[in-house]
């Protein structure tokens, strides 16, 4: 987990750099030296962590390093957290005597008196901030220069690019199997053997058939696919069949000499490293004759290593076969593979697991003391302590940490960030991703609307493939918010982890420090140790029905708050204190941090405090099924940075105060009510960041007022806006006594960007639709009470 933060904090202290020579904003002086330093020595550091984290998995001296490490870095991710909240409410107050100056200017002309006392406060709570932050930043500098410093004495091996010729580091599989040892897989068994031997299928279109075997680590995959190999029809089928253990590096050259060796049955592969000459040799080796090459955990995605290979078997016999077995789906339709013929591994039964734990750990044991343990001391060997040691963790785990090595060090936090959910939990995608996003795992989302959407699902796909999730649920309508496709077309919702998943993902977050987290005492009477944990390790805190909000100032770095379905009537005042900042003193309040805000669910919560305007580093807040919410806080201008705002099915926030129209770096907002009573277009008219879906409930009155204030929204400059719903809103009386011409206005006023994909419009009373015809995407719907 180092590995990621650092990898984080890299990028953010080069950004930082970067943002203040650009911008010539620097409310820290004094400190450029030590940054630059410190991101060098922070990029040096990464280049070996590969080589720590391995280590630091048996060798608890690497590990507690690591830990620290890990936890001055996020010290060091706290403080950029801080200098970036003191530029913004920095720049936010320099703007506010900005105006105040001006006002009393145009009233009294004297401008030079009245904008000299607000520029002299601001310059001395400038001094103020650079004082604190560049202590604060020398302070982690130099714990952080002593960690770096003790490396060394590990003898930690940089990273270097991959050596095709080197030999794989993980055991050599082959395709001996004594079938007296293997446990269930008879339908599997007979289902691939059967494949194997049955007729080409779409393959044989581009001269070679593949079929892969897909499932995580330690499933059985390379069992099965020696039991379809060993298969007596498949002996008879095939004239060769070739076994090469592939593993990682995918070395193309090592992989033709194994063929070539296998087939002529050589002692020694031939002596060239010369891939054409390898090729050649192979293509005149199988040319004509029917094989079977089984090519065993497959872990690259690179197409370009694979097309040499497949171009040259493509000379084998008709009917020619190659099955592959990888942890990756993404690995199998590389290789060829259509979908009929990916095979995804499930589980062995309960009953097999039993016959499986009886040959190997209970072999001793006749069958009435089996009896007994299966029906008494089972449970005991679960609630055993032994599960404790890391020794034990780290053995169970290994498949695990080869397929978890291989990610980026964004999607290794984006994984283990999944060891919050409680065990065979259904967990939310759009949530997930949120989530991930709140916490800066999926990286910067503020270069274009949407990048974050796709990354994150991009993310979670390269998760999905690596078998790492299952139980997938799909969703029968489609998401405006993400877009993952099943195979039936239809877009994932909810997902699970196994258990012994989930188990790696809070070992590797836990550092061996949650047990002692969850049992010893905290020095805080307030809140509870699982709490003070989750927002330490996780950054994260999440309440439920279940249980009502308890904290204090000892919660500290929180980005993620979390208060679904808490039945609050308003927020608690242990957050309004925390959300503050200490008057008393110089330290800044602990949720700054806070990205994300989650009220979801909360039906009886009237109103949101002005305090929370303060969170300037707020990106999301989540105000859905909220439906007593009737107004957000006035000062809402001041969240400069929200880019988020879900008030799904909250239908009573009818009116958004002025300032939501200078949240100019707004994404998101699912619905806005505009005419009578309600808020005014105007405030929509510089969103033009909006993506997604929009839904716009008009309330006429029977004149045409309204038409000049819709005109305001300009709709067409929403260029990132897929999905508008329309839904007027109009009395009897008042419809009887609207013009015609009105209806035609309204909606020609609010004439969208041909970018726009779904448009439907409920309640029209016009005949026509006149401009809107020309740019509403099909198929539109209309429903108009006139048609029916």
């Amino acid at each position: 987990m180092a590995e990621a933060i650092v990898s984080i904090v890299v990028e953010r202290l080069a950004g930082f750099i970067a943002e203040q020579i650009q911008n010539e904003v620097n409310l820290v002086r004094g400190v450029d030296k030590e940054l630059k330093s410190l991101s060098r020595d922070l990029n040096t550091v990464r280049n070996v962590l590969d080589d720590a984290e391995k280590k630091g998995c048996k060798d608890k001296i690497v590990k507690d390093w690591l830990k620290r490490l890990e936890d001055a870095s996020y010290e060091m991710d706290d403080v950029l957290d801080e200098w970036n909240y003191s530029i913004l409410k920095f720049q936010i107050e320099q703007s506010f005597h900005h105006d105040v100056a001006a006002a009393a200017d145009a009233v009294v002309h004297k401008k030079t008196v009245w904008s000299f006392i607000p520029s002299s406060c601001v310059c001395f709570k400038k001094v103020v901030i650079r004082h604190d932050i560049a202590l604060k930043i020398k302070e982690v500098k130099a714990r952080l220069d002593l960690i770096l410093r003790e490396k060394d004495r590990f003898g930690f091996v940089t990273s270097q690019p991959i050596d095709p010729s080197r030999e794989s580091w993980r055991v050599q599989s082959t395709s001996l199997i004594d079938l007296e040892e293997v446990c269930g897989r008879e339908l599997e068994r007979e289902s691939m053997g059967s494949k194997l031997v049955g007729e080409g299928g779409n393959g044989e279109e581009l001269g070679i058939h593949v079929t892969s075997i897909v499932g995580e680590g330690g499933l059985g995959k390379t069992t099965l696919a020696k039991l379809a190999y060993n298969d007596t029809r498949v002996e008879k089928h095939f004239e060769l069949r070739i076994w090469i253990c592939v593993s990682d590096p995918f070395n193309e050259v090592e992989i033709a000499k194994g063929i070539v060796a296998s087939v002529k049955k050589l002692d020694n592969p031939p002596n060239t490293n010369q891939l054409e000459t390898l090729l050649q040799s192979l293509k005149e080796t199988i040319s004509g004759k029917k094989f079977l090459l089984v090519l065993d955990d497959v872990w690259t995605e690179d197409d370009t290593k694979w097309e040499p290979l497949k171009n040259s078997l493509t000379c084998g016999g008709a009917g020619s076969k190659v099955l592959v077995t990888t942890r990756n789906q993404r690995v199998a339709i590389m290789m060829g593979t259509v979908r009929n013929e990916i095979h995804n591994l499930g589980h062995l039964s309960d009953k097999d697991c039993w016959l499986l734990l009886r040959r190997v750990a209970l072999s001793v044991m006749d069958e009435e003391e089996c009896v007994k343990f299966q029906s008494v001391e089972w449970e005991n060997v679960l609630l055993s302590e032994i599960w404790q040691l890391e020794e034990a963790e780290v053995e169970l785990f290994p498949h695990l940490l080869l397929s978890y090595n291989e990610l980026s060090p964004a999607l290794k936090r984006c994984f283990s960030y999944c060891a919050i959910f409680p065990k065979d939990s259904d967990i939310n995608v759009e949530s997930l991703i949120s989530k991930w996003v709140a916490l800066g795992y999926v990286g910067s989302n503020g270069s274009s609307v949407g990048d974050w959407k796709l990354r994150g699902m991009e993310y979670f796909d390269k998760l999905a493939m690596r078998s790492l999730f299952q139980d997938f649920k799909i969703c029968f309508f489609k998401k405006p918010w993400y877009f993952k496709k099943g195979v039936s077309g239809n877009d994932i919702q909810w997902f699970k982890m196994h258990d012994i998943v989930h188990d790696f993902a809070q070992f590797l977050r836990k550092g061996g420090e949650m047990r002692e987290e969850m049992t010893n005492k905290t020095t805080c009477q307030t809140c509870k140790p699982l709490s003070v944990y989750h927002v330490k390790e996780y950054r994260s805190l999440s309440w439920s029905r279940k249980s009502q909000p308890r904290l204090c100032d000892c919660l500290t770095s929180m980005r993620l708050l979390e208060l679904r379905g808490c039945n609050l009537r308003s927020i608690p005042k242990e957050i309004e204190k925390l959300i503050h900042l200490r008057r008393d003193s110089r330290e800044i309040g602990n949720l700054i941090h806070l990205k994300h805000l989650d009220l979801e669910s909360n039906g009886v919560l009237k109103e949101l405090p002005e305090s929370l305007c303060d969170l300037r580093e707020l990106e999301s807040l989540n105000i859905s099924s909220c439906y007593s919410l009737s107004r957000l806080p006035e000062g809402i201008h001041r969240l400069i940075n929200l880019k988020h705002l879900d008030n799904t099915l909250t239908h009573s926030l009818k009116q958004f105060p002025q300032g939501l129209g200078q949240l100019t770096s707004l994404s998101t907002m699912r619905g806005f009510y505009g005419g009578r009573h309600c808020s005014k277009f105007g405030l929509l008219k510089n969103l033009n960041r909006l993506s997604g879906s929009l839904e716009l409930v008009i309330k006429l009155s029977g004149d045409d007022s309204v038409v000049e204030d819709a005109r305001e929204a300009e709709l067409r400059k929403k260029i990132h806006l897929r999905k508008l719903e329309i839904m007027f809103s109009i009395s009897t009386k008042d419809c009887e006594e609207m013009k015609e011409g009105v209806w035609t206005d309204i909606i020609d006023v609010l004439e969208p960007h041909p970018n726009l994909q779904n448009l439907e419009i409920c309640n029209y009373y016009g005949l026509r639709l006149s401009r809107m015809d020309r740019v509403a995407p099909q198929p539109s719907k209309i429903y108009s009470p006139q048609r029916f």
